[in-house]
This record gives structure tokens, C-alpha cells and sequence, in this order.
């Protein structure tokens, strides 16, 4: 299947194929709505999480808590990532992008668990209807791996997804204590020594009819935490509260979603936050996001600690991330469709 760049840069094109045409349910159809100032997106300054200063880091864990149970979402600061290697590895992304249509084709791999794959839309052997999206997906951890193309793409994404995993842990710690547990406990009881991370880096090319087409439909995230930057360019939207939220990042930010396994670890308690990608007439969009989950083998169910200090049932089923996450990515993308598979 032809990708969607080559499409939008067909000459004369004003109106998309009907194979993009994207119908919208009714919940889709609420308006975007604007961020009340009193409940604006929670930032997270992540110099103070690992501050030497208990008072400071035990504010910032409340932060982050209040923020993964009220919206599943954050942005973060100051997370000593250099703004000269996320600049970099934004532009290698790009660059994998401009290489010409045969040379893309060598990357395009078919299980969903391939260590790189090249594609459109979300799933296009399944999909009635494709999304206006290109994307790479490559495997970076445990073992790590990348495209021999472009130039420099390999070395820097291996230096930037070493910096994301630092940061991510270091959220995760937060995020253990905010739920009452040990600092260490999502670290050993996810065994993220062996913990899967996956770059997507994603193309949303102008779009001559964007209120027609979408980029990636409503959806959660598999995993644990994914950290996203983009090129400038807004696209991300989040449900909150009933609510489409457009999402306005924070120049040399992560973006940061709580995954469908951070719901399940926490037995419900925090939610993994359902989010879409619309894309528009102008400009051209690219994101970089870095999904970091449990080891593939990693039975995922919910925190017995946490179940038993709140005298709870369990509220998810315990699953392996391999399986759920080759249910999600073997199917059609629609909201938390897998997650709702595993709820008791």
C-alpha cells in the first residue's frame, strides 16, 4: 500500500480517496473544547523528583498521582534530555521519512512484533477505512535495534532512548510511591531490566479535506508510560472529562501518557488516558513517541499490595504484555477495545 506522503504530494490533489474518509461516531462529534485555566494539563518539573529535598520530592509525587488519577496525562520539565538530541533525533525522523518509497519498502516488516516495520495508517491488512499517517516502529530495548537509513538515525536513537528509559524510570518511581508502594515496586514487579521500549515516530503530511480524514483514531496506549515530542506542529487531542482537550506542548517538553498497564497495575485507580491525532491543511506533522512496558513475558495484573490494603476485587484479569499487546496492534485500533477484554 502506497504511503500517505506520496499521496499528499500528488499534484492537483483537493479531496481525499474514499478509503481515508473517516466516519465519526457521535462521541467523536463533541466539540474540542477549551482548557479551563483551574484545570489545565498538570506540568511536572522533573528536577524536583530527583531533588535532595524530601519536602519538594514528596510535593512533586503528589503531582504526579493527581495528575495519572485526574487526567492520565502530564507534561514534564526539566528532565536533563539536551534539547540539541531531541532536536536531532526529531530530524533523523524526518530524514527517514524523505527516503524515496523503495527504500522505506526495506523496513516494512509484517508481525507486529517485528523489531522494525514501516507502514500507514494503524493496521491496513485489517481496516475498511486508513488512516492519514506513515510511521516506523522499531523495537529498541531490551535489544536494540534501527534502520540502517538514514545516515546517524542508529546512533542517535540509541542515545536518545537510553535518556528516555532514565527518565521514564525515574516517573515510574514517582508514580509507585504516589500509589502507596515501595519506590522499586512497577521497577521489579514489571522487570523493566528487561522492560520492552518502542520508538514510533509518526508523518501526518497536510491534509486537503483534515475535517473528513483523521491521523489516528481514538485510543489508548498498550504499556506503561509513553513520552512524546513533536515537530511544533499541534495535532494531539485528549479526552478528558467527556471532552475533546487540544494539546499545546511546552517547547523542550515530554508529553507523557499513562498506559493501559499502569490501569491494570493500579486496579483502576489511575486511568490510561484515550487520545487521537487530527491533522490539518497546512503543515506537515511529525511526533516521536517512546512506549515504555513491562518485559514481554511479564504477567501484568493488578498491585496485590494495593488490593489488599483497599480490601478490593481485582478489576482487570491478568494478562502477558506479549498477548495484549499483539491483540491491540493485530486489530482495529478503537479506543480501550483491548483493555475492556481484560476487565472483570
Amino acid at each position: 500500500m502506497a504511503c500517505v506522503k506520496a499521496l499528499a504530494e500528488s499534484p492537483g490533489l483537493t479531496s481525499i480517496p474514499s478509503t481515508y474518509n473517516f466516519t465519526q461516531n457521535q462521541h467523536d462529534h463533541e466539540a474540542v473544547s477549551e482548557i479551563d485555566p483551574e484545570d489545565s494539563i498538570p506540568v511536572i518539573d522533573f528536577s524536583l523528583l530527583t531533588s535532595s529535598s524530601p519536602d519538594q520530592r514528596s510535593k512533586v509525587i503528589q503531582d504526579l498521582g493527581k495528575a495519572c488519577r485526574d487526567w492520565g496525562f502530564f507534561t514534564v520539565i526539566n528532565h536533563n534530555v539536551p534539547e540539541k538530541l531531541m532536536e536531532m533525533t526529531m530530524d533523523a525522523c524526518q530524514r527517514f521519512f524523505n527516503l524515496t518509497e523503495e527504500e522505506k519498502r526495506e523496513f516494512a516488516g509484517k508481525h507486529v512484533l517485528d523489531p522494525i516495520r514501516c507502514g500507514t495508517s494503524f493496521n491496513a491488512s485489517v481496516e475498511k477505512v486508513f488512516f492519514w499517517r506513515d510511521f516506523i516502529k522499531v523495537l529498541v530495548h531490551p535489544e536494540f535495534h534501527s534502520p540502517n537509513k538514514p545516515v546517524g538515525f542508529s546512533e542517535i536513537s540509541l542515545e536518545y532512548c537510553k535518556r528516555i528509559r532514565q527518565v521514564a524510570r525515574e516517573l515510574l518511581k514517582g508514580i509507585s510511591e504516589s500509589l502507596g508502594l515501595e519506590f522499586c515496586y512497577i521497577e521489579r514487579a514489571m522487570n523493566l531490566d528487561s522492560g520492552l521500549q518502542i520508538l514510533i515516530a509518526n508523518l501526518y503530511p497536510p491534509c486537503p479535506q483534515p475535517e473528513l480524514a483523521m491521523g489516528m483514531p481514538p485510543h489508548s496506549d498498550h504499556g506503561l508510560l509513553t513520552l512524546l515530542t513533536q515537530n511544533g506542529i499541534c495535532g494531539l487531542q485528549l479526552l478528558h472529562n467527556g471532552k475533546w482537550v487540544n494539546v499545546n506542548a511546552v517547547p523542550n517538553s515530554f508529553l507523557v501518557n499513562t498506559g493501559d498497564h499502569i490501569e491494570i497495575l493500579s486496579n483502576g485507580k489511575y486511568k490510561s488516558v484515550v487520545h487521537r491525532a487530527v491533522v490539518n491543511n497546512k503543515m506537515t506533522r511529525v511526533s516521536l513517541a517512546i512506549a515504555n512496558g513491562p518485559s514481554l513475558d511479564t504477567v501484568v495484573e493488578p498491585s496485590k499490595e494495593l488490593i489488599e490494603r483497599q480490601s478490593e476485587a481485582p478489576a482487570y484479569i491478568g494478562i502477558k504484555y506479549k498477548d495484549f499487546l499483539e491483540l491491540q496492534q493485530s486489530n482495529q485500533l478503537d479506543n480501550k477495545s483491548v483493555l475492556d477484554r481484560v476487565r472483570v
